[in-house]
């Protein structure tokens, strides 16, 4: 039934206590054959309104928590948008011949009710659930009249505060469906796995007319009829192959009976819980997952079965494992492409009542009776329609709806309905209803202390015995690592606990991808708008923006980082190769596990290791290949090793790489001479004689650099500011500053979030006071105070520039003074280069991005970008871009190298990272989206000595202490010359 349906909008409901209908006629007249909607405007179903249009039929709506109406259950107000929908088709002529008919939908937002020729037939709620009405009294051959009247707020709403936007409308298919005599009401196939054999447990729901009816499944030889319902019974398929995520070994299967046949693809696997360990087929199962909405910036939550085939392949190359359907089952066809594809899958019921934890949980569905069924109906018609796929390994019951009786009751539906598949819900702290722990965003000394037998302490929520209950199950992560804009940090953190304890069995991300929605601003310029950019009276802004994949498909660089972290080999190169198979159940035989060396980034030899096929959880250890020796004047020999599919799957082309590691094999001495300490000319006060004008290629003018390779240059000046990403405005768990972190209970100090902190020490607004120059023909000295207005917190930076035989060489020394009590954003330098610079090739870590809490990713090489790539398009502007560990940059300005900058170990060895971008932090911290930046002025090239990590703060744990930057001292050593 998809297709262009007459359309309207009205206001709210008719029949209501204000008149919306435009005519003054009956409510219900819409329903009559004879109602005139020639008047109406074509809307195409599935759809919706709201992304239709112009704004014609209103905006989208983002919340997180908050409830865009008041909160009053179960009523909902007055000015209750209201589409109604109209659609004449023609009876296909085999329909003459069905024993009945059904309408079907797959997904309405969020009630509606149902006329065909006039005949009322019924209610329909459950927006991201099926329902099917019997039409067969009301359908008649030749022209039909089919009439749905969608209501945007209903009860229903009250159990839909998901985190995404609120989108009215047949957003999923309408189906009309002939029922043959003896047709097969319901069919489920349950399987199991055992020492290599497959059993066949069918269920059968049918009419005695249906029988007799038979069960094929060609590739295994079975072929079984049935005569009638008492001889339904299980059947031993004899040896299989498994389903796994790794292997999703799916058999074709018929069930014929005398009026239709319906058709299966079956995987054989066992979901098991054994004490502390989440076990299929035997072996612990580690979770490598996203949290996936659907959404699509144009089509909003409307399937398009290219566009998630696209997503889920997207994800196996980046080595995601498993999908949680947050916070509701998706299409069903994203299943099926699950089942084939290979992907674990936790299925989640479409429930989430967050929007009264504001309020204390008052009147909260979960605990009250009178919502006892329709929380019911919702658990049942998840699990009915989706009960077949071997993907499912848990159920859970929904989202962030706190607890209560009716979730209790729903897991007991479903332990009674499907013992064979555990029940997740992670508001279940004390675990007195579901079969795993399950937290979102416990920090990484927390996560060990779940992990450890050796911990008595208190979990969160939990009593003593409570406790003790949950460290007895199979732990996860339903949700960690917020990926909000530049983020998250730490996932290596949480993987090696993963590692060393059992009973942590992985999680997921939160979340896939970005949920902008494409829109224009009224000159016409393209972006992606979030919250706030459609008019909404109440709104979460961008924490809809939250995505390791961008709206427009883009992976980020913390996708990349998570596709390191989350290999499934783990390598290690050092005098021996150590490799480690972290599948569960494939073996290497798919993979080849090439090598090469490079001196300076440059190629040297390459080649593959000889390594026997790896069984899951097996290592060996591989002889490293004969290198040879670095090169004259190259300063490093690197070896790198990656594991590669030798042939092409569903997924993947041959030669994509699953992981890299890296080892460094071989250094030069440090050239003392190139590297050696700055000349000390005694400092003076105020302006010495003797400053130069000229030093190599650089320019000066009353100690100030000016001119740099033929090119204005300004700079030196001190950078503590970043435009502050999503995590450092974010304050959900506090601040480990003031607090312990190891404490396995943690929850850190409530603070404001690291921006406010910033802008209040003056960090976005230092200005300069030099306090000395000095110089000669070969050197300059120049002193420089640092400071906010109304503050007395400074930095001294020290620039030190001299000419030698191997040029032009500066050291600038960044003295913190007494005072600081914060951690910084970055410290470090930034250059004012002209215009026209369009890119940049560089020897260090990349190619992407590197952060201290976010470096896994990264491997140290020789890289070239444009300017665009060197920086992320995130929704919002914020801190993106840097790379650390720089050895060498070289500047492109108009397609050809202009300047190149050497960088030097400080004394304690570390190296300086850089950004290059068209803007400052500050132009950035000010634009809400892209296209308010302003026009580039001047290429900002910053050069840090440390940089603030990441962290997850937006929605969860602050950057860990050993990767946030507390005020330091620091230096730079850097070398200009010409391109």
């Amino acid at each position: 039934m998809n297709g262009d349906w007459r359309f309207r909008l009205l206001p709210g409901a008719p029949g209501g206590a204000v008149a919306v209908l435009p005519d003054g006629g009956a409510p219900d007249a819409i329903a009559e054959d004879g109602f005139d909607d020639s008047g109406w405007n074509e809307l195409p179903v599935p759809s919706h309104w709201v992304l239709h249009g112009g704004g014609r039929y209103g905006r989208p709506i983002y919340t997180n928590v908050q409830f865009p109406f008041p909160i009053e259950p179960p009523f909902v107000p007055d000015d209750n948008p209201t589409g109604d929908h109209r659609r004449r088709f023609a009876l296909p002529a085999d329909f003459a011949g069905a024993a009945s008919v059904l309408l079907r939908f797959d997904g309405v937002e969020s009630r509606y009710r149902v006329w065909l020729n006039g005949v009322e037939i019924g209610i329909g709620s459950g927006s991201r659930l099926a329902q099917e009405f019997d039409v067969t009294h009301a359908v008649r051959p030749g022209e039909n009249l089919l009439v749905v009247r969608v209501h945007q707020w209903s009860a229903a709403s009250y159990l839909e505060d998901q985190d995404q936007w609120w989108l009215p409308g047949i957003f999923r298919d309408v189906t009309l469906l002939a029922r043959p005599a003896g047709a097969l009401d319901d069919v489920w196939l349950r399987t199991d796995y055992h020492a290599g054999r497959g059993s066949i447990r069918p269920e059968i729901v049918a009419a005695d007319d249906a029988y007799p009816m038979t069960l094929r499944v060609p590739e295994l030889g079975v072929e079984v009829t049935w005569h009638s319902a008492s001889e339904v019974s299980g059947i031993d398929a004899g040896p299989v192959q498994p389903w796994s995520a790794e292997l999703p070994r799916l058999y074709d299967a018929t069930v014929a009976s005398t009026g239709e046949t319906v058709r299966l693809r079956l995987g054989f696997r066992t979901v098991e819980i054994a004490g502390d360990r989440l076990l299929v087929n035997g072996e612990r199962l580690v979770f490598h997952g996203m949290n996936r909405h659907e959404t699509h910036p144009d089509r909003g939550r409307v399937f398009d079965e290219d566009w998630a085939r696209a997503d889920l392949l997207l994800m196996k190359r980046f080595n995601v494992n498993a999908i949680r359907t947050s916070h509701y089952p998706p299409h069903p066809r994203l299943l099926d492409l699950a089942d084939e594809l290979g992907l674990w899958v936790i299925l989640e019921c479409d429930l989430e009542t967050h929007g009264f934890e504001p309020g204390g949980w008052r009147d909260n569905p979960s605990d009250d009776p009178a919502w006892r069924e329709a929380m019911l109906d919702r658990i049942e018609r998840t699990v009915e329609r989706d009960k077949n796929h071997p993907s499912i390994v848990l159920w859970s019951l929904g989202n962030e709806s706190g607890t209560g009786q009716n979730l209790a009751a729903m897991a007991s539906w479903v332990h009674g309905r499907d013992p064979d598949r555990p029940v997740h819900y992670e508001g279940d702290y004390t675990g007195a209803y579901t079969d795993v722990y399950s937290r979102m965003y416990s920090s990484v000394p927390e996560t060990a202390s779940i992990g450890r037998d050796d911990s008595g302490a208190l979990l969160f929520g939990c009593s003593a015995s409570e406790s003790a209950r949950q460290r007895s199950k199979p732990f996860l992560l339903c949700e960690y690592a917020h990926a909000m804009g530049n983020g998250p940090g730490a996932l290596d953190q949480y993987e090696e606990l993963v590692e060393r304890y059992p009973r942590l069995h992985g999680g997921f991300i939160w979340e896939w991808r970005d949920h902008g929605l494409r829109t224009h601003t009224a000159d016409g310029i393209e972006f992606f708008g979030y919250g706030g950019d459609f008019g909404e009276v109440v709104h979460d802004g961008n924490f809809v923006m939250d995505g390791m994949v961008l709206s427009d498909g883009t992976p980020t660089p913390s996708l990349h980082e998570f596709a390191q972290v989350a290999a499934p080999f783990a390598i290690e190169v050092a005098d021996v190769l150590t490799i480690r198979s972290r599948r569960h159940s494939a073996d290497s035989a798919d993979v080849v596990f090439a090598w090469s060396a490079e001196a300076d980034g440059e190629p040297l030899a390459s080649g593959e290791l000889d390594v026997p096929p790896l069984e899951p959880g097996a290592s060996v250890a591989v002889a490293r290949p004969t290198l040879p020796e670095l090169p004259d004047g190259a300063g490093e020999l690197w070896l790198n090793v990656t594991a590669r599919l030798v042939a092409p799957t569903a997924w993947a082309p041959a030669g994509h790489p699953l992981v890299t590691a890296q080892g460094l094999i071989a250094r030069a001495p440090e050239a003392t001479l190139r590297w050696s300490p700055a000349p000390r000319d005694p400092a003076t006060g105020g302006l010495g004689p003797g400053l130069p004008d000229i030093l190599g290629p650089a320019r000066f003018e009353a100690g100030r650099l000016v001119e740099l390779a033929g090119e204005p240059v300004r700079g030196p000046r001190l950078a503590l500011w970043r435009a502050p990403t999503d995590n450092d405005r974010g304050a959900a768990f506090g601040s480990y500053q003031d607090a312990d972190p190891t404490l396995p209970q943690w929850r850190a100090t409530p603070a404001p979030p690291w921006d406010v902190r910033w802008r209040e020490a003056g960090l976005d607004r230092m200005v300069p006071r030099v306090v000395s120059a000095s110089g000669s023909a070969s050197r300059l000295r120049v002193r420089t105070r640092w400071a906010a207005a109304n503050s007395r917190l400074a930095v001294i930076c020290d620039e030190h520039w001299w000419l030698d035989e191997s040029g032009l060489a500066l050291a600038v020394d960044l003295e913190p003074g007494a005072g600081w009590q914060l951690i910084w954003p970055r410290l470090g330098v930034r250059f004012d280069l002209p215009t026209g610079v369009d890119g940049a090739s560089w020897f260090g870590p990349g190619p992407l991005e590197s952060y201290p809490d976010s470096l896994r990713a990264a491997r140290v090489g020789r890289f070239s970008a444009t300017l665009d790539e060197l920086t992320v398009g995130y929704a919002r502007p914020q801190e993106s871009g840097h790379r650390s560990d720089l050895r060498s940059l070289t500047v492109r300005r108009s397609g050809a190298d202009w300047l190149r900058i050497d960088a030097g170990p400080d004394a304690a060895g570390r190296l300086p990272g850089f950004t290059l971008t068209p803007h400052t932090a500050e132009e950035v911290d000010r634009a809400a989206h892209p296209h308010e930046l302003p026009p580039s002025s001047a290429t900002r090239l910053y050069l840090d000595a440390a940089q603030n990590g990441l962290g997850s703060r937006a929605c969860g744990p602050d950057v860990w202490p050993a990767q946030a930057l507390a005020p330091r001292a620091a230096s730079l050593r850097l070398r200009f010359a010409p391109g």
